[in-house]
C-alpha cells in the first residue's frame, strides 16, 4: 500500500527517481511494471503498479460509452496510459506530452494514495492543498454521504 508525500527533482530528461518507500512496496508486490496515466479529475498524473491497472482497466471496461463522463474518463485513462518500468536507479521516464498536460516542473509531489502513487507539480499541490483546507474551514462542510460511515 503506497503512503505518504515525498518531493522529488525530476531530471532534465523527465526521469523521476521513485522514492525508496514506494520502491519497497513494488518489491514487495513483485512488481516492476508500472502503467502510468492522467488523473481524469485532476492536472497530475496517477502511477500504478501493473496488477492494479489491471483491475482498473476492468472497471473502465464495465463503464458505458453512452454516457459522456464516463466516455471522457476512459478516454483520458486508457488513452494516456503508459507502460513503464524502473531503471537500475529506481527511475522512471515521464513521457514528455504527459508532463506537459500536469505541468510538471522540476519539483515533484508524489503522495501515496493506497493502490496507486499520485504525481503532482509541487506549486499546483501547495496550491490546491491550500485550497482544499480553506474549502473545509470556511464552509464548515458536512461530510458527503459518501464519507458519513468513515471513522477517523
Amino acid at each position: 500500500m503506497f503512503r505518504g508525500l515525498t518531493t522529488v527533482n525530476l531530471d532534465v530528461k523527465g526521469r523521476l527517481a521513485v522514492p525508496v518507500r514506494f520502491r519497497e512496496v513494488l518489491t514487495a508486490c513483485d512488481s516492476r511494471d508500472l502503467v502510468l496515466t492522467l488523473n481524469p479529475w485532476d492536472r497530475s498524473l496517477w502511477l500504478y503498479p501493473l496488477a492494479e491497472w489491471q483491475i482498473i482497466e476492468a472497471k473502465l471496461s464495465g463503464l458505458s460509452d453512452f454516457d459522456k463522463q464516463s466516455r471522457r474518463t476512459k478516454q483520458m485513462m486508457r488513452g494516456y496510459a503508459t507502460d513503464l518500468s524502473c531503471d537500475g536507479q529506481g527511475r522512471i521516464l515521464l513521457p514528455p506530452e504527459l508532463r506537459e498536460i500536469a505541468a510538471l516542473s522540476k519539483q515533484v509531489v508524489m503522495l501515496g494514495q493506497g493502490n496507486k502513487i499520485e504525481i503532482w507539480d509541487a506549486v499546483r499541490w501547495r496550491a490546491e492543498r491550500d485550497e482544499w483546507l480553506e474549502d473545509v474551514s470556511a464552509d464548515g462542510n458536512a461530510p458527503s454521504s459518501a464519507l458519513e460511515s468513515l471513522a477517523l
